[in-house]
């Protein structure tokens, strides 16, 4: 027999709380409020129909344990792998981002808070514990292996993302058991590859994490923009396969990263950081510069969550490394690691500030927890101050005195961008923000200091100072969108040229090139301020400009964004490409037909180009969310804010807008003090991944 919710609150209510909570006497007056709340939008239909679906389960359930299904699959929409109980009751609003902000109650609707706010958690978690839809992690058994979800002290999961984060847990925490044999002289590789240690000269963060690198079977290198990431993973490679080679066995190596767009540029990047290495040829052959996805890693199966390689069908290789791992969700990473040979190399790579995967769980993020502060054991710091030559001891940071932190070991973060120095204002923006110093970072755009930075406030009517932005650029060198469409225009190839003639692709690569020199990235898709609204906005702009000849559907010049992996075209979610104008001979007649032109993005280089009636996943790209901007780079990024702040705007997504701005940044502002508000607030997802093993 199912219990009244206000049976189960000790807090004393009030005339009109109780009043609101009188009706929920049975589950299906639960099922009916939430029906309310879908309508609202505070809650998806996705969670009402699993709560829905629980019910028929256990028709005489507790109302809370359906309350905290509801909120679980919510949470997973936002990102969170759990439902923290505590954290939920003590912080509704913000551990839910429910409801919407602006949005105001309406009748006598009893809000998500007013519910939240009145229930008791130890009740609330003795209900869960008690219901047979809910198994208790740490007393398993037949019976409850297939129960839908899981608690774990105070934290609820579905079932399949308990299991995720469970595999993850345990491969990790297995492969830091496991120490690698070191060649006898680790110190002169070392040496030979970053140089011998100078008197006074800074920490080589980059030659340490190399050196932590070859003695763990997993290991993360993070660090933001400019620091070295691929650098020092190549100087990795060649440490880990020198000795191989030696011994005339060369290591599997193979390199992924989560998009083809970031799969793209780490080739480009790694095949220039190869070619300069001070090697042998012999070994440089045997330096892979080819990064594929992970889906293509794995073999993906369309249609399915599986995939070719798994736990019983292991990946063929000795080392991999998967960069842009901030991107990398909780089943994604489940996955690689399954497919992982026991004998398998890991070594994650990314920026541990940028934003996490759209979908839930933030892996790096939480891996990388104590990444700041270091906790090296004592142990460690000696080893690695051996081997490198370098010194710690004013390093700042903090030590582990009684083994709590191993993870922690295996863990560099480089702390030097070379992209980003002192005299750069993009990089001191992105210090300041990430550092939530909300104030400081606004007086810093606001001062014109650095001619890196600006910031467009827009008051009343502005479209022309907005457009003038976006398709002028400021300045001769911050382009806007008309440079791509001017470089498109003056540097077509002469008519005649047949579509064999290398001419054309060369062309199609520099309006590519163009076209990432500026980008404007949203942070939300709807709205005037949004990725819907600004493309077509921009559009029009350029069209009443004349500098396309069409508003509609497929033109020249339009560039699109695959938003799906496209096995078939060999395009990956995240390639952009541009409509332009190609011969093509019918008989004796040559006529122009609109060809899609993406750079290949298999290590290969060139065009491929492909008929725009082919493209069933794309969309226009003069605007694009932060999330999909990750792994790109642009000479100059516009970061638009909305008019009001909503639970995306954070630190990390504008830190992330931020820096992916090469050479210039732009901020435009609807409205004041939506950029400080984002910058105070700090995404947390929540999981229970390593916890106890930092």
């Amino acid at each position: 027999m199912s219990r009244s919710f206000a049976e189960l609150l000790p807090t004393p209510l009030t005339a009109e709380s109780l009043a609101l909570l009188q009706p929920l006497t049975r589950a299906e007056d639960l099922l009916l409020l939430l029906e309310r709340w879908v309508e609202r939008g505070w809650l998806r239909a996705l969670d009402k129909a699993f709560v829905a679906f629980l019910h028929e389960r256990a028709p005489h359930g507790d109302p809370l344990v359906l309350l905290a299904a509801a909120l679980t699959s919510h949470q997973l929409g936002h990102g969170h792998v759990c439902l923290d109980l505590f954290e939920t009751l003590k912080e509704p609003d913000f551990a839910l981002s429910l409801p919407p902000e602006g949005d105001v109650q309406t009748g006598a609707m009893l809000l998500p808070s007013q519910l939240l706010e009145a229930l008791d958690g130890e009740a609330w978690c003795k209900a869960l514990q008690a219901s047979p839809l809910v198994e208790h992690a740490g007393h398993a058994s037949a019976e409850a292996a297939n129960r839908p979800l899981v608690i774990s002290e105070r934290r609820v999961y579905l079932r399949r993302y308990w299991a995720y984060e469970r595999r993850i847990d345990n491969a990790l925490r297995q492969r830091l058991t496991v120490s690698e044999v070191t060649p006898d002289d680790l110190p002169a590789r070392l040496n030979t590859l970053f140089g011998c240690p100078q008197a006074n000269a800074p920490i080589d963060w980059q030659k340490l994490a190399c050196a932590l690198a070859t003695r763990g079977a997993f290991s993360i290198v993070t660090g933001g923009p400019g620091t070295g990431k691929t650098t020092t993973v190549v100087r990795l490679l060649a440490l880990l396969q020198a000795p191989a080679v030696e011994a005339g066995t060369p290591l599997r190596i193979r390199l992924a990263a989560p998009t083809g767009k970031a799969a793209a540029r780490l080739t480009e990047s790694i095949s220039l950081q190869v070619k300069s290495l001070e090697v042998d040829d012999n070994l440089r052959q045997k330096i892979p510069s080819d990064v594929t996805t992970v889906h293509r890693l794995l073999g993906s199966r369309p249609g399915t969550r599986h995939f070719r390689h798994h736990a019983g069908n292991r990946l063929p290789l000795d080392v991999l490394v998967v960069d842009e791992a901030s991107m990398i969700d909780l089943e994604m990473m489940a996955n690689v690691l399954d497919a992982l040979p026991d004998h398998a190399r890991l070594v994650l790579l990314g920026d541990k500030d940028q934003l996490a995967s759209v979908e839930a769980g933030a892996v790096l993020g939480d891996l990388c927890r104590d990444a700041e502060a270091g906790w090296y054991t004592p142990a460690t710091r000696a080893w690695l101050e051996r081997v490198s030559g370098e010194h710690l001891a004013d390093s700042g940071l903090q030590q582990d005195l009684d083994g709590t932190h191993p993870l922690a070991q295996q863990v560099v973060m480089l702390r030097h961008s070379r992209r980003f120095g002192e005299g750069s204002g993009i990089g001191q923006l992105s210090r300041l923000v990430n550092q939530q110093q909300a104030q400081q970072a606004r007086a810093l755009l606001s001062s014109g200091e650095y001619a890196d930075l600006s910031a467009l406030a827009l008051k009343g009517d502005q479209d022309t100072h907005f457009e003038r932005l976006v398709l002028e650029g400021r300045g001769g060198e911050a382009k806007g969108y008309r440079h791509y469409l001017e470089v498109l225009r003056d540097q077509r190839p002469a008519t005649g040229a047949p579509l064999e003639d290398p001419c054309w692709a060369a062309w199609a690569g520099e309006v590519l090139a163009a076209f990432e020199a500026f980008q404007v990235l949203c942070a939300v898709r709807k709205g005037p301020w949004g990725v819907e609204g600004l493309n077509e906005r921009i559009t029009r702009a350029l069209f009443t400009r004349k500098l396309i000849e069409s508003d509609q559907h497929w033109y020249e010049g339009r560039p699109v964004l695959m938003t799906r992996n496209d096995y078939g075209l060999g395009l990956m979610n995240g390639d952009i490409g541009i409509a332009l104008k190609l011969p093509e001979r019918d008989g004796h007649t040559e006529r122009h037909v609109l060809r899609v032109a993406f750079a290949r993005n298999d290590g290969q280089g060139g065009i491929r180009f492909v008929l725009p009636s082919r493209l069933n996943d794309v969309e226009t790209v003069y605007a694009m969310t932060v999330h999909k901007s990750q792994g790109s780079e642009f000479s100059h990024t516009a970061l638009v804010l909305p008019e009001a702040l909503n639970p995306v705007l954070t630190k990390e997504l504008i830190y992330t807008g931020i820096t992916r701005a090469k050479h210039w940044f732009s901020l435009i502002e609807p409205r004041a003090g939506v950029f400080e508000g984002a910058v105070l607030r700090k995404v947390k997802r929540l999981s229970g991944l390593m916890l106890g093993l930092e």
